[in-house]
């Protein structure tokens, strides 16, 4: 396991959900933008979870695929599915390209940041193992 890059992961997911964030904050927000951004936070740590443990991973924005490893791993995993997490990867692709633009309510952008949130709390948790050091960082 490469401690950095799955320290690189998590920063980077960070980063995702700060900005989405950020933005529905805003007066009038980039729906279709901050509902991206909470599938790539999303995606980004569960990534970070299959890096940790040596897994392959293939060039992917499917959330319930990417689930599904990290299940292999770790049945508790489960859960997120049961949170329907997986939900957020319409926004990986059909907000993106012109024949499906989709701009998402004010709500459910809300609540693709409170599932990006879920999805980043609980994978943080669980790699806050080996030997008790964290390998998450804290902001």
């Amino acid at each position: 396991m490469n401690k950095s890059t799955v320290k690189n992961w998590i920063l980077k997911a960070e980063n995702d959900l700060k900005t989405g964030k950020d933005e529905l904050a805003t007066g009038n927000p980039a729906t279709d933008t901050v509902c991206f951004h909470m599938q790539q936070c999303a995606e980004k740590c569960l990534k970070a979870f299959l890096v940790f443990h040596n897994l392959e991973i293939r060039k992917t924005h499917d959330i319930a695929e990417l689930i599904e490893l990290c299940t292999q791993v770790d049945p508790e995993f489960e859960y997120l599915l049961d949170l329907k997490v997986d939900e957020l990867t319409k926004y990986a692709i059909e907000i993106r390209y012109p024949d499906d633009f989709y701009f998402p309510s004010i709500d459910e952008s809300r609540h693709a940041v409170e599932l990006a949130q879920q999805v980043k709390d609980f994978v943080l948790k669980k790699l806050q193992i080996n030997g008790g050091e964290e390998i998450s960082p804290e902001l």
